[in-house]
């Protein structure tokens, strides 16, 4: 089977939308000519008054009003469960016009997709970041649209590094080491960085501390490289400067990120990799916190761990027009702003972009909005990403006390897991 590759984001975490032509495609309309698109989102509210139900119904509601020969049903799902349904919807026939997930490469393995051009005029494609529309493609096409972001930032307490006597944020691993050794001396009590390699995101820290070093999970033709000679090195940087010397937590392997990022929220860890929601945790914990680049071996990184939620549109009921049509309104930046600011998520299109950067309301997500252009995705166009992905949940943190080892293993693996495609 032919390797369809794409570099993507995955998103830990974000939401999922569908459009789904009624009844049995053909791009066939009603006796009033009207056609019905059936919108299926995943929910990114955590509570009922903030629900996404309420954002769609309005979007479909404008939309028809401007559209009359176009309606959109709208039905939001929670996150645990939207996957499973979508798949079920699937296998049933019932497929959707659009879905909006955390991945596509699956879909476009089954040939499923319309392409991005034949569903995006030419304007809404040339409003994408860049980045992000390159995320979007399988073997140089295509197929994933971007919705919304997130990306990675270094954090840290400022009070605890005055206390330390830690006066410059570091920028180079030497540098993190240096202020992670003043913080144990002269804080008590608080991890000096919190390492989360444990099954909850171990392919996230693990990726961030690769790139520091130039490594990665794939090389430039998208061939897993889990093993390379940089990662056995960052690892090993790692073990003997952070974890060894007891700089971090004593077991990296077994500790998720919200255990991390309460311990940050709470005071009691001094730096960590975090992404945005990281910033009202801080503040709900009254912490007075810094946010910098991502510290690399030789110096501060240009660009970091992006994560990217996708669109993307069925051929089954040949509804494409309709949903070009729908798609072009929906990242309009009036809903597009809506949406990312209601979540406190990060753009994907460039007049969003330009806003959020300059109404002066979204001043604490600067430095992500700096390093967003030049974000690094997780190889999620891989069809066997989502397997290799699992492997490194499960057994990646381990990495810390037997680089080559784990890594080697890691590696056959995947590369087991991509001949058995």
């Amino acid at each position: 089977m032919n390797r369809r590759l794409l570099s993507v984001a995955c998103i830990c975490a974000v939401g999922a939308l569908t459009l789904t032509s009624c009844g049995g495609g053909g791009g066939t309309a009603d006796a009033d000519g009207v056609v019905t698109l059936r919108l299926v989102a995943a929910d990114y509210g955590d509570k009922a008054s903030n629900s996404s139900t309420a954002y769609w119904e309005d979007v479909s509601r404008r939309f028809t009003a401007a559209h009359p020969k176009i309606k959109v049903d709208v039905q939001v799902i929670n996150w645990n469960d939207i996957d499973a349904q979508v798949k079920t919807m699937i296998q049933s026939g019932n497929v959707p016009d659009v879905l909006q997930t955390g991945g596509y490469a699956d879909k476009v393995a089954d040939d499923l997709l319309y392409k991005a051009d034949e569903v995006l005029s030419e304007q809404t494609r040339a409003n994408l970041i860049d980045s992000f529309a390159k995320a979007g493609e399988v073997d140089g096409t295509q197929y994933g649209i971007p919705f919304v972001s997130s990306a990675r930032a270094f954090f840290y307490n400022k009070a605890v590094f005055a206390k330390a006597g830690v006066t410059k944020v570091p920028g180079s691993w030497a540098e993190l080491k240096a202020a992670a050794e003043k913080i144990k001396a002269e804080v008590p009590g608080v991890t000096p960085y919190a390492l989360p390699l444990g099954p909850e995101e171990a392919q996230g820290e693990s990726l961030i501390w690769e790139l520091g070093n130039g490594g990665g999970f794939t090389d430039a033709k998208g061939a897993y490289t889990l093993d390379s000679p940089a990662n056995v090195e960052s690892f090993g940087w790692l073990k003997s400067h952070l974890v060894q010397p007891g700089l971090t937590y004593a077991n990296p392997a077994t500790t998720d990120r919200k255990t991390a990022f309460a311990d940050f929220a709470a005071g009691k860890a001094a730096m960590l990799n975090g992404h945005p929601s990281l910033i009202q945790m801080s503040k709900d914990g009254k912490i007075d916190y810094g946010v910098a680049p991502i510290p690399g071996k030789s110096g501060a990184l240009k660009s970091t761990l992006g994560v990217a939620d996708w669109m993307m549109a069925f051929k089954d009921n040949g509804n494409r027009e309709q949903v070009r049509t729908f798609l072009d309104f929906a990242y309009s930046k009036e809903n597009t702003l809506k949406f990312d600011e209601t979540y406190n998520l990060m753009p994907v299109t460039e007049d969003t972009l330009q806003e959020m950067t300059g109404n002066g309301r979204h001043k604490d997500l600067q430095p992500f909005f700096e390093l967003l252009p030049n974000a690094v995705f997780y190889p999620l166009g891989d069809t066997a990403w989502d397997a290799v992905s699992a492997e490194i949940k499960k057994s990646g943190g381990t990495a810390v006390q037997d680089p080559a080892t784990t890594l080697a293993e890691l590696q056959k693996k995947a590369e087991d897991t991509v001949s058995d495609q």
